[in-house]
């Protein structure tokens, strides 16, 4: 385990040349970034799992109740042990060939059997009053933690000029304002990692696990050997749309159709802003280039930009989603008047947040006139559960 432990902190992996481990050592004079300093999260973290289940409890729940947003589920299928069975061990969505072989089997016709298993796939899915019980925490959390760290780095001079991030690095000291932000960050994503399992499950589940499980990395490398000034840069950046989209979700459970649409605008034009336009010619600059140019290229130096440019991969793969769902929404707008969120039923596969998709109406009636499972009009629903999934 020595040897493992002394191969695992190789100096020369974490740090540039000519710097050891003991020159990052705490003294009287100044405080630095301790790999230890992370342990703390894990308490953390389940502490904010803990808060969030009272608040959401106390402070989200009769939220919602007072804008009459219930918890009523969708209409209950009728008991059928054949049906059940085979929906609990086969499948959810049965096919053509097997839909008649149900019908002769129970001597009902088939469209009563297709609206069982659509009315059975609807049970299994989170009440509205869930969705904006989650929705309210992360919402209250992104607000808080995005105006801690504009309030904290407009003090900072490597907000005005990133180049100091990276002089007299790795010499800088921790301040305790910047190691709060650090751990309350790191521990709010591995409460995510352990929530993420019991939430709302949404179709780009392994995406979601992918960019959380970066994010950790990401705050644990810059932590460990000091890159932690840029590294507030990036959480700050990365927060600027998350109270956006939570709020926008909220108006849609509460079905506020006009502050939904304008929030929803809102939260697209910062995420693409600040995600495609910001941060390459901002952070990344700064990570790739300047860095480079002061302090010099180093192992963990190559993987720690390796995973920020994993995070804008992801970036650019929900702006895409974003943008497709944008001219969706347009090109299926009422004539003479813009809305949003105007996208037909048959759109919902590609931006439909959640693990399983409702079943088209029945033939002849309008998809632009349909409802969402939560009651609001028009599509409000889907396109914001299109970007439900991204993250905070």
């Amino acid at each position: 385990m020595a040897g493992i432990l002394a191969w695992f902190w190789n100096e020369r992996f974490w740090l540039p040349h000519n710097v050891t481990w003991a020159d990052l050592k705490n003294t009287e004079e100044a405080t630095f970034p301790q790999a230890e300093d992370l342990y703390l999260a894990f308490p953390l973290a389940f502490c904010m799992l803990m808060v969030r289940l009272i608040f959401e409890r106390f402070v989200a729940k009769p939220c919602a109740i007072a804008l009459n947003i219930q918890a009523n589920g969708p209409q209950i299928a009728q008991p059928n042990a054949i049906l059940e069975k085979v929906f609990t061990a086969i499948t959810k969505h049965p096919d053509e060939k097997r839909l008649e072989g149900l019908s002769k089997q129970l001597d009902w016709d088939v469209r009563s059997i297709q609206r069982w298993f659509r009315q059975r796939r609807n049970q299994e899915k989170p009440s509205t009053l869930k969705r904006f019980c989650e929705s309210m925490w992360k919402f209250s959390y992104g607000l808080y933690i995005f105006t801690y760290g504009i309030r904290f780095l407009k003090k900072t001079p490597w907000l005005w000029n990133t180049k100091h991030c990276w002089y007299n690095y790795p010499y800088q000291p921790l301040t305790p304002d910047l190691h709060y932000y650090y751990i309350l960050e790191l521990s709010f994503y591995w409460s995510l990692m352990f929530s993420q399992f019991t939430d709302i499950k949404r179709k780009d589940f392994a995406v979601m696990f992918l960019h959380h499980l970066v994010a950790i990395l990401l705050i644990t490398f810059s932590y460990v050997n000091n890159m932690a000034r840029v590294g507030t840069l990036i959480l700050c950046l990365h927060d600027s749309a998350d109270a956006l989209l939570e709020a926008a979700k909220m108006a849609n459970y509460a079905k506020f159709q006009k502050i939904c649409d304008l929030l929803f605008v809102m939260f697209a034009m910062v995420f693409i802003t600040t995600r495609l336009g910001v941060f390459p010619l901002w952070v990344l600059n700064t990570t790739l280039f300047e860095s480079w140019e002061i302090v010099g290229p180093y192992p963990s130096w190559w993987v720690f930009n390796l995973l920020l440019l994993v995070i804008q991969g992801l970036n650019c793969f929900w702006s895409y989603l974003i943008v497709k769902i944008a001219c969706k929404a347009i090109s299926k707008g009422k004539s003479g008047k813009w809305n949003p969120l105007h996208v037909s039923k048959d759109d919902r596969s590609d931006i439909e947040s959640s693990s399983d998709e409702e079943d088209s109406e029945p033939p002849g009636k309008n998809p632009h006139t349909a409802t969402t499972t939560n009651g609001t009009s028009g599509t409000n629903g889907y396109l914001l559960t299109g970007a439900c999934a991204m993250d905070d």
